[in-house]
């Protein structure tokens, strides 16, 4: 009798762990989480965006979930490892990463595949007016902000200041857009780095509090061979007026950003995701985040792409007539 007793126990306990446990990983198996990037980025508004637009809400399968992250680079080596199904790359770090050409990083990111363009980040270095740096030379010996470890503005800083000769030579501090903003009001920088669509509140809040200029990185760039060596990057100027006291043109070079996912997502959710956000009010709504995602268009769809796009963008992007 207690053998039976004991049986029909066990039997319920097992029928209970099973009812309970059953629903969370049915839950989990349904989130998608998309990785944005640090406070005061672009990225991150993107990963927000996408999160809370109503359409996307109610897309029945499956939910996405923004999360914050470093930036470009974490975002890659995420959603590689499938530790998150989307984030915000730039076009470059996707390329270097699926070829195994990252700095000191010979690894071969190659579940990384791209869904769409969303705009172009263009590199900015903000300084004092009335610093005398003009070039990226004049940083020598200067206390720089550099962009977190870890994310796109860091390492396209890296890349460039590098190609240039001065990564070693400056005092780098490695923050993000708001901290930097932050410290260099306080005069504890030189300078600092972002490489991020504009206006960049980081540089609004930097020049309510100092006069500032920007310097002009495409004339490094073309001097210094930097096109040549990197082709995924193009030429752009921050129109004059985008910041407060800055009345030109400032030449610089960006890279695209684009909105990737790990191959093992289903091109159904990747289909469904596009044809939510790709329409005159998903642009409206994605436009009304933040003025940069005024690039954003069917036309430029897969602007800036040079790696795969992952199947279900491909049979997106057909039926829209962008890819043959």
């Amino acid at each position: 009798m207690k053998s039976k007793i004991y049986s029909v126990l066990a039997l319920s306990s097992a029928l209970f762990m099973i009812t309970a446990v059953a629903p969370v990983e049915v839950h989990a198996a349904k989130r998608l989480v998309f990785g944005g990037g640090p406070a005061g980025g672009t990225f991150q508004i993107v990963a927000n965006a996408v999160q809370t637009y109503k359409p996307v809400k109610a897309i029945k399968g499956f939910t996405v979930r923004a999360q914050s992250s470093a930036g470009s680079v974490e975002n890659l080596r995420k959603v590689n490892s499938g530790k998150i199904h989307f984030g915000v790359v730039y076009s470059g770090h996707v390329y270097l990463g699926r070829n195994g050409r990252m700095k000191n990083d010979t690894k071969k990111y190659k579940n990384v595949m791209a869904m769409s363009f969303l705009y172009g980040a263009p590199g900015q270095l903000v300084v004092r007016a009335n610093s005398g740096i003009k070039s990226t030379k004049d940083l020598i010996g200067k206390k720089v902000a550099v962009g977190n470890a870890g994310s796109g503005a860091f390492a396209n800083c890296e890349l460039f200041f590098t190609h240039m000769g001065i990564w070693d030579k400056i005092e780098r501090n490695a923050m993000g857009y708001n901290d930097a903003a932050s410290a260099f009001g306080n005069k504890q920088l030189d300078a600092f780095w972002l490489f991020t669509a504009f206006p960049s509140g980081a540089v609004i809040m930097a020049a309510q509090t100092n006069d500032i200029a920007l310097v002009d990185l495409n004339a490094d760039a073309e001097k210094s061979g930097f096109y040549k060596k990197y082709p995924y990057f193009g030429k752009l100027s921050v129109p004059a007026g985008t910041y407060r006291g800055v009345n030109y043109d400032t030449p610089s070079f960006q890279d695209s950003a684009l909105w990737v996912v790990n191959k093992k997502v289903s091109a159904d959710a990747v289909y469904k995701l596009l044809s939510a956000i790709f329409t005159d009010e998903g642009l409206k709504y994605m436009a009304g985040q933040k003025k940069t995602f005024k690039a954003m268009s069917v036309q430029n769809g897969i602007k800036g792409i040079v790696t795969p796009l992952h199947p279900g963008a491909i049979k997106f992007w057909k039926e829209k007539g962008i890819l043959k």
